[in-house]
């Protein structure tokens, strides 16, 4: 298990993307992900990701999330080897989730979203994998 990557919701993939790139970071392309409302850019970090987020739909989870909080860290994401195995245990324990089932994320990757009430107030989101 590591950390993938850390989402960073801004209103603007170019003004986010302006200040990661000015820290040597190099944006490894944008994304759009309708089921999702959001437009990602991703930036290497090492062997995790900052995962750049800019909603698509004010009604959307970004999108309500910048309205009420504004810009800032919006979830952690953590790689497991096997996902619907991780939610299988956290519902079993009483845990929140998001996503009993996985479903298809940035990449074509199968993710899914523990409610942050379990998370010591932090939204987590699980993929699966192997690492990079």
């Amino acid at each position: 298990m590591k950390i993938d990557h850390i989402g960073v919701a801004v209103p603007s993939l170019k003004e986010g993307r302006s200040f990661y790139e000015a820290l040597g970071l190099v944006c490894g392309g944008e994304e759009e992900v309708p089921e999702q409302k959001v437009k990602v850019a991703f930036f290497a970090a090492g062997e995790s990701r900052i995962e750049l987020l800019e909603s698509t739909d004010p009604e959307g989870p970004v999108g309500k999330f910048l309205s009420k909080r504004g810009p800032g860290l919006h979830h952690l994401c953590l790689m497991v080897p096997d996902l619907e195995a991780a939610l299988g245990r956290l519902k079993e324990k009483g845990y929140a989730l998001l996503d009993e089932r996985p479903r298809i994320g940035a990449g074509g990757r199968k993710v899914a979203f523990v409610h942050p009430r379990s998370a010591s107030g932090v939204l987590l989101e699980l993929t699966e994998g192997e690492g990079r």
